[in-house]
């Protein structure tokens, strides 16, 4: 059964920056780095606990091939909702807060 997705805002907002970083690095690197994470979100919606637990009971996280990030997700009763879109070596935790 897939499920819906929704992304909080600071979570989009990333995700727009990482986008427009890769593309300033390479010319369609940041289109690259967009069908890497929607392959990983459509993964995330048909297949929910293919991440592990992790944090907290509720919070799970799942890495996005070929690059360092991974995208953190919670399951609840409505969907599926994305707090945070994160590179691996910045700011640990930082989108813990986050509802």
């Amino acid at each position: 059964m897939i499920r819906p997705i929704r992304t909080v805002r600071p979570a989009a907002e990333e995700l727009v920056d990482a986008v427009g970083w890769y593309e300033r690095q390479r010319p369609g690197l940041g289109g690259e780095f967009f069908d890497a994470i929607r392959r990983t979100v459509d993964r995330i919606s048909e297949t929910p606990e293919a991440g592990p637990s992790w944090g907290q009971v509720d919070g799970r996280r799942i890495l996005v091939a070929g690059f360092p990030y991974q995208i953190v997700y919670r399951i609840g009763a409505d969907g599926i909702r994305i707090p945070a879109f994160a590179q691996l070596k910045r700011r640990p935790g930082f989108w813990r807060h986050r509802r």
